[in-house]
């Protein structure tokens, strides 16, 4: 089944998310390409969800665009799966593919370890600065077979430039990206400023996930600072086929 991420900055918003039909309710802080969030938000959305009916609604976050030392990465996604966290992304950010391969095998090893049915994504960018570093098409799904996570999240990571991820890449390439994740049994996640316009093309790639934020939100001109309407993800929602 294709499933709608909604990112949320709390439990109020996350409750929003999930009344318009979102199927995943992402804790994050918009105020990067992540946004990563602090733990105890995590554990708030996720009781508040609980106390709510929706126990078996997972919650995803991240650990940030760029890696810091290898040990404090693991160490941070520990701590999210630990507050409450199902899905954890982990930025890759300015890291080649060797440097990326290793630090994902720790991050995979060290969750599955603690938490066997919590899953782990590796987060690549398609900026052209970000690219000089890593190529998300090229690269992507020999990472996450390598290192045996469950998928990948292709995006964008600077999103104050008003640029898209249809701006560094086009509905084909993704589609083979989708081909090739599902090759492996992988699943295949797409964020990046993405359009309710642009939502119908890029589900008929069969991406299993789509990632928005902005696109959910009542902005008022405050764009990902604007706040998550359960109304407006319904509209979301109905583009899945």
């Amino acid at each position: 089944m294709q499933r709608l991420l909604v990112s949320v900055r709390g439990p109020k918003e996350a409750i929003e998310a999930i009344k318009g039909g979102a199927h995943i309710a992402d804790a994050e802080y918009p105020a990067s390409a992540l946004g990563t969030p602090y733990p105890l938000n995590i554990m708030t959305v996720r009781n508040r969800l609980n106390r709510s009916g929706y126990k078996k609604i997972p919650i995803s976050t991240n650990i940030g665009e760029v890696p810091g030392v290898r040990a404090s990465s693991c160490q941070a996604a520990l701590g999210v799966a630990t507050a409450g966290a199902d899905l954890i992304k982990c930025g890759m950010a300015e890291l080649c593919y060797e440097p990326a391969e290793y630090l994902g095998k720790q991050l995979v090893r060290t969750i599955k370890k603690f938490y066997r049915s919590k899953k782990v994504y590796p987060a690549v960018f398609v900026d052209e600065d970000m690219q000089r570093f890593f190529k998300p098409f090229k690269e992507g799904v020999r990472l996450i077979r390598e290192i045996h996570a469950d998928g990948l999240l292709i995006d964008t990571f600077n999103k104050s430039i008003g640029k898209g991820l249809l701006d560094y890449c086009t509905v084909k390439d993704i589609k083979s990206f989708v081909t090739e994740c599902h090759k492996y049994k992988k699943e295949a996640w797409i964020a990046g400023s993405i359009r309710k316009d642009e939502l119908s093309g890029l589900w008929a790639t069969g991406v299993d996930v789509i990632c928005v934020r902005g696109a959910a939100c009542e902005s008022k001109g405050n764009g990902r600072f604007g706040e998550v309407k359960a109304k407006i993800v319904a509209e979301l929602v109905k583009t899945i086929p």
